[in-house]
């Protein structure tokens, strides 16, 4: 499985970016994929996830603001950010996991940086 993740730029506060995360490989329909992110200086942290059935789970920070969906056919998850702030300046990343299973695969990141 090999991840690609796309969308990154540069957005002014309040505005909004959308994110994807392509999956190549078989058995996506099975998989969670999370996001995550990294600003400089600091740890990963997860941002949100969807399940194979659609679940999603955010992190508070970020609750109301972002959304993830997933297109099954596309093997792609998107992330839809709203109302972005400096503070959401960081690499986002996704992860592709299954339930029970060890493996993972993590996409190349991709930057999003907000400014005025």
């Amino acid at each position: 499985v090999q991840l690609q993740a796309s969308g990154g730029g540069s957005v002014q506060p309040g505005g909004s970016l959308r994110l994807s995360c392509a999956a190549s490989g078989s058995a996506f329909s099975l998989a969670i994929v999370g996001w995550y992110r990294q600003s400089a200086g600091a740890q990963r942290e997860f941002i949100g996830r969807i399940t194979a059935g659609g679940s999603t789970l955010y992190a508070d920070s970020v609750k109301d603001r972002f959304t993830i969906s997933r297109e099954q056919v596309k093997k792609t998850v998107y992330l839809q950010m709203n109302r972005l702030k400096p503070d959401d300046t960081a690499v986002y990343y996704c992860r592709l996991y299954y339930y029970g299973r060890s493996e993972e695969y993590w996409g190349q990141g991709t930057l999003v940086t907000v400014s005025s």
